[in-house]
């Protein structure tokens, strides 16, 4: 079988010698067709084997550095787009703190108009009640100067001999009650003038204090409108943060009410008494305000007591988010920062757990109202301990490399009901708030 391969590749591959000559004798050694062929075989798959490794390289190495580029100039995107996040945040907030100073303010001037109204329309009902006393002592004025006139004409008669001598009073008498009666004509007269010039006086002041009063319910108007608009623009962002965090408001509100029943200070109902009559419509608006805002600083109570805030207050990448990894369930969200990195509590609550568990390294736990627990991995120091109340915002370690971990990192963990959720289902619910 050897010999007719040979003798078939013998007009490509002729047999070949190689002589190796030495001092003493020469000696060949003798290279068939059949081992030409398997070696040429061989040297070609081994170069196109090269070639195509070689070309493989090449190409990974290129795509390589376009997939760097690419993932650093995202990287730097991403880096640009929370930094105008947290200045924006920043600004909101900033905007929250001066629209609850401008509430308060709107709020005390409130109540100054709320008394000078209730002044004014005490004095309008004193006026009115004045009017009433001038009008009645003008009709008797009036009454008494037309009995005054009718006797005096009687008089006068009795004087030129008309009604002969009613009731035997003589011509002396007569004048003499003539001349009283024409006296006390006169000063009612007088007293009636000065009732009519008191009477003006007093319709002119009731006009001027009814206009004041006019103008100063246009300008409650004016201020209970702007302060209902203000109210309703600054509770709509925390309801619609709450629903897109899955939270329900209502069940938010009676939560936090319970901790907080207290009764009493600036946001106690405005009552007034009606007497029997209807309830005033600006006390029933300051009211609807004051409930508004009551509801307002629930919510902000129960956003205090909610994660919606960032672990971190220093600059950061996100790493590994939250959800399927590698084969295995990722239950958390990881920030990547320098080593020592402050990191800070989401929400109000209490430390549950300070210190080293498997995996989780150096590992602290809050528990928050509303069955919520956050958890703060991998960290390089604990600043708090176990039964601690912390409040949000308030440094509790920093971050590191401990347990099982590639590198500096957070891995930052919420838990409602037992149950892990996405971090950034809050952040991203808080974005536009805080």
């Amino acid at each position: 079988m050897t010999n007719k391969l040979n003798h078939m590749l013998e007009r490509s591959f002729p047999e070949r010698r190689v002589f190796l000559r030495s001092d003493n004798d020469t000696r060949y050694m003798r290279i068939s067709p059949l081992t030409q062929l398997i070696a040429f075989t061989g040297s070609t798959v081994f170069a196109a084997w090269l070639i195509i490794a070689t070309a493989i390289i090449l190409m990974d190495s290129i795509g390589s550095g376009n997939l760097r580029d690419q993932a650093n100039r995202d990287l730097v995107l991403f880096e640009n787009r929370v930094a105008e996040l947290a200045h924006e945040r920043d600004m909101r907030a900033e905007e929250a703190a001066a629209a609850q100073a401008r509430f308060t303010t709107a709020l005390e001037q409130i109540s100054v108009m709320q008394s000078q109204l209730l002044a004014s329309e005490e004095r309008v009902r004193e006026l009115e009640k004045g009017v009433e006393v001038v009008q009645a002592n003008l009709r008797k004025a009036l009454k008494a100067r037309d009995t005054a006139e009718a006797d005096k004409t009687e008089l006068l008669a009795q004087l030129n001999g008309e009604t002969g001598g009613k009731n035997g009073m003589s011509a002396l008498e007569a004048e003499a009650t003539v001349d009283v009666l024409a006296n006390a004509l006169s000063d009612t007269a007088s007293e009636r003038d000065e009732m009519v010039v008191s009477a003006s006086q007093a319709m002119k002041m009731a006009e001027a204090l009814e206009t004041d009063l006019k103008l100063m319910e246009e300008k409650n108007d004016r201020i209970f409108t702007q302060l209902e608009d203000a109210v309703t623009i600054s509770v709509a962002p925390l309801d619609k943060m709450f629903k897109s965090a899955g939270m329900d408001p209502d069940q938010l509100i009676e939560t936090v009410k319970k901790g907080y029943s207290g009764q009493g200070g600036p946001l106690t109902p405005i009552t007034f008494s009606t007497k029997g009559g209807i309830v005033d419509p600006d006390s029933m608006r300051a009211n609807a305000i004051i409930n508004k805002m009551d509801q307002l600083n629930l919510y902000r109570i129960a956003a205090q007591k909610a994660p919606f805030s960032l672990p971190l207050k220093d600059a950061f990448r996100m790493t590994s988010p939250f959800g399927p990894r590698w084969g295995r369930m990722h239950k958390g969200q990881d920030f990547a920062s320098a080593y020592g990195t402050p990191i800070y509590a989401t929400a109000d609550g209490v430390v549950t757990f300070a210190g080293w568990q498997s995996g989780y390294g150096r590992l602290v736990k809050i528990q928050h109202e509303f069955g919520i627990e956050t958890r703060y991995a991998h960290q390089s120091q604990i600043l708090v301990k176990v039964g601690q109340r912390v409040s949000r915002g308030e440094q509790i370690g920093a971050m590191g490399n401990s347990g099982h971990s590639t590198g500096t990192h957070l891995h930052y963990e919420i838990r409602v009901q037992g149950k892990a959720v996405d971090p950034m289902t809050y952040i991203k619910a808080a974005r536009d708030v805080f």
